[in-house]
């Protein structure tokens, strides 16, 4: 049992030991570049379509949220007569 045990272990530490690692290209230079370019766009949107789309999503439930907020404490101001 025990045999069993320690060739478990060793196979799991070859493959995490003998694990090649990959080499992640530095984004960071191109992205400053970018952001800090003077193109006449607020840098929540200078990151493209998905920025633009975040924004535009958020905006839009800021907008439905503050007036479903209106609607119930007007709801809460006015309670219904009781018949």
């Amino acid at each position: 049992m025990s045999r069993h045990i320690m060739a478990l272990r060793q196979v799991f530490s070859r493959t995490f030991s003998s694990s090649v690692r990959r080499q992640v290209e530095n984004k960071v230079p191109a992205n400053q570049k970018m952001f800090q370019e003077d193109n006449g766009l607020p840098v929540h949107l200078k990151g493209g379509a998905k920025d633009a789309l975040l924004y535009r999503a958020t905006m839009a439930l800021t907008v439905f949220g503050s007036g479903f907020v209106i609607y119930e404490l007007l709801g809460a101001a006015m309670p219904k007569k009781k018949e």
